[in-house]
């Protein structure tokens, strides 16, 4: 609907201002209700706006009646006999608002409430006045020209509306287009990032392995030849060992990020796995006070997933939740439902906790591999599950909208057969 919910004036008011200037300064001159009247169709011109800005739904009405009403009243007052002044043009004004305002229904009946406004004039006229044939016809040619000005405007404006609406549709389909095509070439950058960075850690870590067993070989070696004899030096063997053991970990940690993962693919019911993974972190954390709220929607279909593979996405996301809120009494809720991803059906998990979130600036970065912003880790959790989660052709986000906590979305397509 073509809204005038403004406060300023424009050029048009200062034309319509004009035009009233114009019909002011024709006979009769010295008519001083004419003149007021005009005056006030001026002055409502202009405040019209704010009317329909304070009244967004009744302004409307209230703006055609006040019209039908001066323009009633300015017939009435520029002839001897109101059905006859040559003002009567005048009724096209709240006709051809009703037109703009309102669709073509509403708009037969304003206009038709103006005629009967226009044929009221006619009433004072039959008192001394015969109605004969040919003025008969004359008032049925007006109140014609009323309907066919009615109709043509509001056709133009309801077509003009519905371009509108379509060019607002497409706009918001560009918008949408637009952010899948920023999303796509930003995954695209991460997924070459992922590729150039696994492909040097698949190295680094075969070479650091080699290394490490033998270390980890001499230093076994060397606790048991000085076992009881050198405390000390059986002491410092015992660090190495620990040491050793911690690289590796690390190491196959490096090398779960690097090499392809080999899916055994299955249909899976995702809120199976989410609970396990669930399970696995209260295991790690028995302490942690986090109250979890599931919403998992019924009748979910079956993902084609890697059930061990899957569980990690979760466990991750999971686990991070729970540290982010660790010492503190935090909440975690976790609702599952179906979505369609770029025409592809499948399961979405959104994670959202209480914890402090992640800062703005941060954002781009943690699913980076070798990004973390806690004391303890190298920064390959959140990227390992990035990984996983593309292996299975689906796609995880951080959801940007919060205003506490972090939210991540995970998407699943579903088995074929689902």
């Amino acid at each position: 609907m073509l809204d005038r919910e403004r406060s300023a004036v424009s050029w048009i008011d200062f034309l319509w201002l004009a035009f009233l200037a114009g019909l002011a300064v024709l006979p009769p001159r010295e008519e001083i209700h004419k003149q007021l009247i005009l005056l006030a169709i001026g002055a409502f011109q202009l405040l019209e706006g704010s009317l329909i800005a304070w009244l967004p739904r009744r302004g409307r009405i209230y703006s055609i009646i006040i019209k039908i009403l001066l323009s009633t009243l300015l017939l009435a007052h520029t002839g001897e006999i109101g059905i006859n002044s040559s003002y009567y043009p005048i009724f096209y004004l709240p006709v051809v608002t009703a037109a703009i305002y309102f669709g073509p229904v509403a708009t037969l009946f304003w206009t038709a409430l103006a005629s009967l406004a226009y044929c009221s004039l006619l009433l004072p006229a039959l008192e001394e006045y015969e109605l004969t044939a040919e003025g008969a016809t004359e008032l049925a040619i007006r109140i014609l020209f009323f309907f066919i000005a009615a109709v043509l405007v509001n056709r133009f404006v309801v077509e003009n509306r519905r371009q509108v609406e379509r060019y607002q549709a497409l706009s918001e389909t560009l918008a949408e287009t637009n952010r899948q095509l920023r999303r796509a070439e930003a995954e695209a950058r991460r997924a070459e990032r992922l590729a150039a960075l696994g492909q040097l850690s698949a190295g680094l870590a075969h070479e650091i392995r080699n290394p490490l067993g033998v270390i980890r070989g001499s230093a076994e070696m060397l606790t048991q030849k000085v076992a009881g004899t050198n405390p000390l030096a059986s002491e410092l063997a015992g660090y190495i060992s620990t040491e050793v053991n911690r690289l590796n970990s690390l190491v196959a940690r490096f090398l779960d990020f690097a090499r392809p993962s080999h899916l055994d693919l299955q249909p899976l019911q995702v809120s199976a796995i989410v609970d396990r993974a669930l399970d696995a972190v209260r295991a790690q954390m028995p302490a942690a006070q986090v109250k979890v709220e599931r919403r998992y929607a019924g009748n979910l279909p079956d993902i084609r997933a890697d059930s061990q593979l899957s569980e990690q996405i979760f466990v991750n996301l999971i686990l991070n939740a729970f540290q982010a809120m660790d010492g503190q009494q935090g909440k975690l809720c976790i609702s599952i439902a179906k979505e369609t991803s770029a025409g592809k059906p499948g399961v979405a998990v959104q994670f959202e906790d209480t914890g402090p979130g992640v800062p703005p600036d941060l954002r781009e970065q943690i699913f980076n591999p070798f990004f973390t912003s806690k004391k303890e880790g190298v920064g390959l959790g959140l990227a390992i599950v990035a990984k996983i989660v593309d292996d299975h052709r689906g796609w995880i986000r951080l959801e940007t909208e919060t205003t506490r906590g972090a939210k991540f979305r995970v998407f699943l397509p579903i088995a074929p057969d689902a």
